[in-house]
């Protein structure tokens, strides 16, 4: 139970540690992309507006569309532009202006494309880039024009469409070199935080350990008080059990007598139930292989005489030859709990029994007819001493330990149970690890 809470601890810390580095990297690459566009917008849009020649926006365009000067050198200019044939639209590279105050625009890659109003290309510009072609830079731009946007990103392409008044200009910026330290830093902290998270895994085993440590020990001592009050309590049972016999002689039949031997034999079952509890609980029991189908099917045949007496009957199906490694004692007590529970709570006259194998489990099932319980009911039926119908006072020995003792005995054998109601019945399901030579 307690290495349960102990993983849950370890398992919420983490988890939520996980959760909160996940926020964090999302916040900070969310708001980094967010950033480097805005700000490849706001160059973007400088760009487009002193696009041209130097205070003159738009008039080496004009120049060109009017075609070449005579006095231009188009055979190896030296200022590095290319060769412009009319009909072909291909324009002088066009300087980025100096902003001496924006290093960082001073060293961005820009490239444009400009279209006349006809939708015809005009001029292409590669700026000192060597990244992306001609041809790429053309398809970045005619589908900046096809799609209808103003701004947008292709890739680690940031472009812009502005409208300089006789053409309209396509500019684009690149941004691989931010995408990348981007990256870059993601995955240092993922680096980073995947360290903290192993040193702070290990930071909440130990505080696991301590949170739970008073527990188990408060634990450990209430079933050694279970234990040692049971041992001491079986003493004085059996001295009044041999003092009532002895009176009995002398009085004969005596009305307080029997009352006595009445309240010493409840007294007796419920210690032998701690002691079985205890038992169940902290104990090592020694396991052989065992024919679980068989014992169940013993087990029921004692029971349906007590059922013909009580006016009910057991339905059974039991799948054969399911074997389990556990202890004799502990299983058939085990059964016993679950159907002397069905007959003693159960409403209606059939009680069903089924065993069969699910996966690597032996599945046995105990349902029988019930006034509904509550949720809150069905979460404390395990608990010590606890009864669902407070106002019971049974003539017989059931003092709320019997399902205590079953779900001890269950989780000694590696096993689960629980209990559920649906459709006016109660149902218990115990599931146990069949012989590891049978899950194959």
């Amino acid at each position: 139970m307690f290495s349960k809470t102990k993983r849950k601890i370890v398992f919420t810390v983490v988890l939520s540690l996980v959760v909160l580095m996940a926020v964090t990297l999302s916040t900070i690459y969310v708001s980094n992309r967010i950033a480097l566009r805005r700000e490849s917008e706001e160059m973007l849009q400088t760009y487009a507006e002193q696009y041209g020649a130097e205070g003159q926006p738009g008039d080496e365009l004009s120049d060109k569309l009017r075609g070449p000067r005579p006095e231009e050198n188009f055979e190896g200019n030296p200022e590095g532009r290319p060769d412009i044939r009319p009909g072909e639209g291909d324009l002088p590279d066009v300087r980025i202006p100096d902003r001496k105050n924006e290093p960082k625009f001073r060293l961005s890659t820009f490239y444009s494309a400009a279209y006349s109003k006809d939708g015809e290309l005009i001029s292409v510009n590669r700026g000192n880039g060597s990244i992306y072609s001609e041809d790429d830079i053309l398809e970045i731009a005619d589908s900046a024009m096809n799609s209808g946007k103003q701004s947008g990103s292709r890739g680690s392409i940031y472009y812009l469409v502005y409208d300089k008044g006789d053409y309209t200009l396509v500019a684009m910026i690149d941004s691989t070199i931010d995408n990348s330290n981007q990256a870059m830093l993601i995955k240092e902290m993922l680096i980073i935080g995947s360290a903290a998270l192993i040193i702070l895994f290990i930071i909440s085993i130990f505080i696991a350990r301590r949170i739970v440590r008073p527990l188990e020990e408060n634990d450990r001592r209430q079933k050694r008080f279970v234990s040692d009050a049971g041992h001491e309590l079986k003493t004085p049972i059996a001295v009044i059990s041999a003092n009532s016999e002895l009176l009995k002689r002398e009085l004969k039949d005596n009305e307080w007598l029997s009352n006595i031997d009445y309240e010493n034999e409840k007294m007796s079952e419920l210690v032998t139930q701690l002691l079985l509890l205890s038992r169940a609980e902290n104990s090592e029991i020694p396991k052989e292989t065992l024919d679980f189908s068989k014992l169940v099917d013993g087990e029921t045949l004692v029971f349906e005489s007590l059922a013909f007496e009580n006016g009910k009957r057991i339905e059974t199906d039991i799948q054969p030859g399911l074997t389990v490694e556990g202890n004799s004692n502990q299983l058939k007590q085990l059964v016993s709990i679950l159907l002397d529970n069905a007959l003693s709570h159960g409403a209606g006259e059939e009680i069903r029994l089924t065993l069969s194998r699910e996966k690597h489990f032996a599945v046995l099932t105990v349902s029988n007819g019930a006034d509904e319980i509550g949720a809150e009911q069905l979460s404390r039926l395990f608990d010590r001493f606890y009864r669902a119908d407070e106002a019971r006072n049974d003539a017989g020995s059931h003092y709320g330990l019997g399902l205590s003792i079953a779900k001890a005995v269950t989780e000694a054998h590696g096993g689960q149970i629980r209990g559920e109601y649906r459709d006016g019945k109660m149902f218990f399901t115990i599931s146990l690890p069949v012989k590891k030579s049978e899950k194959n």
